[in-house]
Formats: structure tokens, C-alpha cells, sequence
């Protein structure tokens, strides 16, 4: 799923290459891809694309299965331990597939707008480009005009309305509370059965998906520009404050270093105390979450059209340039191998020699 487990910390157990990788492939989707892909365990890569279609290729790059969605997919697909594929589209709608044939078990209609594609304040507010998260026990956590719980077998559980869309991916602590940002300036925490245990308020819209520690800290971004850490009871811990916008998820490493991406163009690293221990910077806005590999390393993707690795001292390690702006969150495979979608249409896999 997104950031790769219901916490989303963006750490990765493999390792990313030394070297700097080439492109071993590339799938064309005919429109931009800011979905991140999902791996599965027989070895496919999904992803979805702006043309609203999700695509599942083999670990070389020939298409295995298409679903077509009735709008533009930003979600992150998510696959249960059955290898059922769950994924959001613009056009409403929260899709259960079959993961070997891409066939449709399911749909559930998020909200009731009365708008559900194209453009405007009320054909985007049920857009559900938020997750899905798979919870423990198999429940999906998703938004659109509020966040939504909703049962492995497609029924709802709950609903919390929000002021606004909610466009980002709710976490899951561990002890089964429900992390998520809104467009209404909140970050809201909320029981397994959907109550609201508590709501902090930002300055702005929050569109970055949360990221807990182990220790149940929360930190999440803002379109005030801050990062914000929390603790598991909502109460400031500390706020770091960036050059511009925050829309990336954090990822933390095993040290429990913070990265964060801004739309400043910088990379921060953020110690726990938040404190910063270096930034390094791109040619252009991060909208991209960074991952962490097993060795502290980082990669990251940028509106530059690149993609950079970073040892964990802030140094670069390697970039490579693809077509158009990363804003797709990398993935890396057990051998080595970078998943990452760009804006210009096309999923890419790269390998290190």
C-alpha cells in the first residue's frame, strides 16, 4: 500500500544501488502518473494513471492485466494478504479487484456528490485519491467528503464527514486509531469505531499523508508550510517550518530521522527533537514522498524530472533524469530494482549494474 505498511513510514527493507541505475523498462500510460506502484507477491508492479486506467505489468515490463476506471487514478493501489487490488478513482468510486485477472469483485460509491467527474469544488470533493489503507484486521481506510472505513467485502463501516476533501492517505497506529488530514485545515484522530478522540488544527490545508513512529509520535505536513509532530494524544510537539508548501508524506528512518519533502525544492532531514541535520536541495518543488532503504539511504523524486538517492549523511549518492516531474513515490524491489511513475505518462523500472 502506500508508503508501504498502515503507518506509513516509507521504509523499504531492501537497498538501493550504489550505482547509478539505467532504465531496464518503461510502460506507457498515455497520461500522467503520480500513483505510486504497489508490488505484489507473485511479482507484478500496479499502478494507476491520469488516464484512468490501473496498469499491472510482470517484473519485465510486459502488460499482465488493465482495469479502466471511469476517471483519473492518483491513488495508490493496495493489495490485501489474499491478493485482492484496492484502488481509488476521480470518478468516486472505491474498486475491489482480482489480482491475477484484474476483474472487479466490487465498487463502492464514496459520497453522494452530485458531480462525479471533470473539474470544479463538487466534482472533486468524493474524489478518492486517498489510500486506500488496509487496516490489521482488513478494514480500508480511504476519504473523499469525509474518511470512510469500509469492510473487505465492500459494505461501509463508518463514515466521519470533514469540512473539506479529504485527499490523503489515513494512517493506522498500532493501536488501531485512525490518522487523517483534510483540505479543512485538520488533522483528525479517530477511534476503530469512527469516533473522534481528537482534532488539531493547522494553518492551512493538510494534503500530506500522516507517518507514525514506533513510539506512537505523528508527523504530518501542511500547506502552511510547517511540519508538524504530534503526539498520540494530539498535542504539539514541535513544528519545523519549510519554504513553501508540504504535500509529501514523511518517511522515517530507522534512527528515527525525519525526512520530508517541501515545494521549496528541498529535501529536509529533521532530527527527532526537530532540529535539522542537513537539507539538500533540487531543481524544483518535492511533491514526492521519500523512501528510506535498510541502510538509512534515501530516494526521492522531484518536479525537476529527477530522481535522486542520498546517502544518509544528506550527500548524493546518484540522480537520473526521466521524462517529466516525479511526483510519484518510489518503490524499490527485493533485487534492487526502482519503481516510479512520472508525469510523462510512463512507469519506470531502473536497475543499478
Amino acid at each position: 500500500m502506500f508508503r508501504f505498511d498502515p503507518r506509513h513510514r516509507g521504509r523499504s527493507p531492501y537497498l538501493l544501488p550504489k550505482q547509478k541505475p539505467d532504465v531496464l523498462w518503461t510502460v506507457e500510460t498515455s497520461a500522467p502518473v503520480t500513483s505510486s506502484p504497489t508490488l505484489s507477491a507473485s511479482g507484478l508492479v500496479l499502478v494507476g494513471s491520469h488516464s484512468g486506467k490501473l496498469f499491472a505489468t510482470s517484473a519485465d515490463g510486459k502488460l499482465a492485466w488493465l482495469f479502466a476506471a471511469g476517471d483519473m487514478i492518483w491513488s495508490t493501489p493496495a493489495i490485501a494478504a489474499d491478493g485482492t487490488v484496492y484502488v481509488g478513482s476521480d470518478d468516486d468510486n472505491l474498486y475491489a479487484l482480482d489480482g491475477k485477472s484484474g476483474k472487479p469483485y466490487w465498487k463502492v460509491r464514496i459520497g453522494s456528490c452530485s458531480q462525479t467527474v471533470g473539474i470544479g469544488p463538487e466534482a472533486t470533493r468524493c474524489d478518492v485519491d486517498a489510500g486506500p489503507t488496509i487496516g490489521p484486521d482488513g478494514t480500508l481506510y480511504t476519504g473523499g467528503d469525509g474518511i470512510y472505513a469500509i469492510n473487505a467485502t465492500g459494505t461501509l463501516r463508518w463514515r466521519f464527514p470533514t469540512g473539506a476533501h479529504v485527499s490523503s492517505a489515513p494512517a493506522v497506529a498500532a493501536d488501531g486509531t485512525v490518522i487523517a488530514g483534510s483540505q479543512d485545515n485538520s488533522i483528525y484522530a479517530l477511534a476503530p469505531d469512527g469516533r473522534k478522540q481528537w482534532e488539531f488544527r493547522a494553518r492551512d490545508d493538510v494534503e500530506s499523508s500522516p507517518s507514525i513512529e514506533e513510539d506512537g509520535t505523528i508527523y504530518i505536513g501542511s500547506d502552511d508550510n510547517r511540519l508538524y509532530a504530534l503526539s498520540p494524544q494530539g498535542q504539539l510537539l514541535w513544528a519545523f517550518t519549510t519554504g513553501d508548501d508540504i504535500r509529501a508524506s514523511a518517511a522515517i528512518g530507522h534512527d528515527g530521522t525525519v525526512f520530508i519533502g517541501s515545494y521549496d525544492g528541498l529535501l529536509y532531514a529533521i532530527r527527532r527533537d526537530g532540529t535539522l541535520s542537513w537539507a539538500f536541495r533540487t531543481g524544483d518543488r518535492i511533491q514526492a514522498s521519500a523512501l528510506v532503504d535498510a541502510a538509512g539511504a534515501v530516494l526521492v523524486g522531484s518536479q525537476d524530472d529527477r530522481i535522486y538517492a542520498l546517502e544518509p549523511d544528506g550527500k548524493l549518492r546518484w540522480s537520473v533524469e526521466l521524462g517529466g516531474d516525479v511526483d510519484s513515490s518510489p518503490t524499490l524491489g527485493p533485487d534492487g530494482t526502482i519503481y516510479v511513475g512520472s508525469d510523462d505518462g510512463k512507469l519506470y523500472a531502473l536497475r543499478g549494474r
